[in-house]
């Protein structure tokens, strides 16, 4: 991994060859297309991996809202468009692309995501939640019992139940 360089670049400041790197790479690992979800995230940092210039491994985080039980408001790092090159799976690079992203994130109250693969977080510190999950819209509470989330405790996490109901703000698409 000589020749690897990881950058965290806000969507602001991202070329165009680039943009259309992450879809294309996002696009092949999920097998759809991605430009849709580009499209519908507010203010993403993306953690960028390029061997020898080519992009290989990604994720994004955005500024999302999550809520646990009654607290107060939590400022969450939402993990999203982790992917990497199917002929470079297996050799770090997504690992080396979250721990990036978990130097980047350290000022939020703390981070989520809903894992499609949940191996390489357990193995990084993320712990499953365990409690019912919600998507809020306005003061309607709408449950998700299908969806399964994990976090990350930063430094600025609160005292947490694990058991507790958690919700997140709602949007178009995929609410968790």
């Amino acid at each position: 991994m000589s020749n690897l360089i990881i950058t965290a670049i806000p969507m602001g400041q991202l070329n165009s060859n680039d943009y259309q790197a992450i879809i294309d790479l996002c696009s092949r690992a999920y097998e759809e297309d991605y430009a849709p979800y580009m499209e519908m995230f507010d203010d993403p940092v993306h953690v960028l991996a390029k061997l020898d210039g080519k992009l290989v491994s990604h994720a994004l985080w955005i500024t999302r809202w999550l809520r646990i039980g009654d607290q107060a408001l939590l400022r969450t790092a939402y993990v999203e468009g982790v992917a990497t090159e199917l002929e470079y799976r297996g050799e770090g690079y997504a690992t080396r692309v979250i721990k990036r992203l978990h130097e980047k994130i350290q000022d939020y109250d703390i981070g989520g995501l809903s894992p499609a693969e949940t191996r390489l977080y357990s193995r990084l510190g993320w712990e499953y939640w365990q409690g019912p999950l919600y998507g809020r819209r306005g003061d309607e509470l709408i449950h998700f019992p299908d969806e399964e989330a994990m976090i990350l405790r930063l430094p600025n996490t609160p005292e947490i139940d694990l058991d507790a109901p958690a919700s997140i703000e709602w949007r178009e698409g995929e609410v968790w």
